[in-house]
């Protein structure tokens, strides 16, 4: 088995596609085709399906194949860390992954702080939806993801950070805001900004199941991915959404808005650091960490 051989399937197995593969290896599609063909010679077993002309699928063998193939990439790249601190030189890349509101709001500081501490470290910094969060980290494209901790698998480690709680954004003036404590009959009243169902957000499908449980009807006037942009249009008057906030952290001054605990609904939970089990943390990347947890 050749080193070649291994990150020749893992772009292929990656990107899904010979022809992507070729193009971020520099090589040629047949060279890469050949290789992956040695590799199953050598293994005795079938690594990727066609899926007619242009689709590949990983067999079962091949699943487990990439795994083994991002821990050997995984430790190489810890290697080149570690030799590179026996110089005296903290040198790398910290990848990152993280929803736009928690880089937003929490990150600014700790990531202008840490490039003047650490100068030839290369930051990577990725802003996705937490589900693929999760995936960039389990894959090993990023050192670190942050995600809800209630959301973090069993397969990740997941360092809580900031307490959070799930809140109720409404006009300033809105009927809802003069409740002692809103009831989810009152809230499926009127119209909803929601992430898409396709997000997989924890937050909407909790607030389905008590519309489902309660045996309420409710409509969703707007999906939006972005918190930022439903409460411009909470704000508006469109309708009502929700956002999970960083406990005692000052909200939004800059809209017209109200936010109205959610809590007798829904437990607080905790954003979390996650990072793979089997990951190197050098020295470099314990820093960051260890910045990140003193703020």
């Amino acid at each position: 088995m050749e080193w070649q051989q291994i990150v020749g399937f893992h772009q292929v197995a990656q990107l899904g596609s010979f022809t992507k593969a070729a193009e971020a290896t520099f090589r040629t599609q047949s060279a890469l085709s050949q290789q992956v063909k040695a590799l199953e010679e050598e293994l005795g077993c079938r690594l990727l399906e066609r899926i007619g002309k242009r689709k590949l699928r990983l067999t079962e063998a091949g699943t487990r194949f990439l795994r083994f193939s991002q821990s050997v990439l995984g430790a190489y790249a810890g290697l080149q860390e570690e030799l590179q601190e026996l110089k005296g030189i903290p040198a790398g890349e910290l990848r990152l992954a993280a929803p736009f509101t928690t880089l937003y709001h929490l990150f600014r500081e700790v990531l202008r702080e840490y490039p003047q501490r650490f100068p030839q470290v290369r930051l990577a910094i990725l802003d996705r939806s937490q589900p693929e969060v999760i995936d960039l980290v389990r894959q090993g494209e990023v050192d670190f993801g942050l995600a809800l901790a209630s959301a973090a698998p069993k397969d990740l480690t997941a360092r809580r950070w900031r307490e959070v709680e799930m809140v109720l954004m409404t006009p300033q003036d809105h009927p809802l805001t003069r409740l002692q404590e809103v009831t989810i009959e009152e809230i499926a009243r009127y119209p909803l900004i929601l992430p898409p169902r396709s997000q997989r957000s924890l937050g909407r499908q909790t607030l389905e199941d008590l519309f489902q449980k309660q045996g309420l009807d409710h409509r969703v006037v707007m999906e939006s991915s972005n918190v930022e942009l439903s409460s411009l249009y909470v704000e508006l008057g469109l309708g009502i959404s929700f956002a999970t906030v960083v406990k005692d952290l000052p909200l939004a001054g800059r809209r017209s808005l109200a936010f109205l605990p959610m809590n007798h609904y829904v437990e607080p939970d905790f954003i979390a650091v996650l990072h793979r089990k089997d990951k190197i943390i050098s020295a470099y990347l314990e820093a960051f960490l260890d910045l990140l947890f003193a703020r």
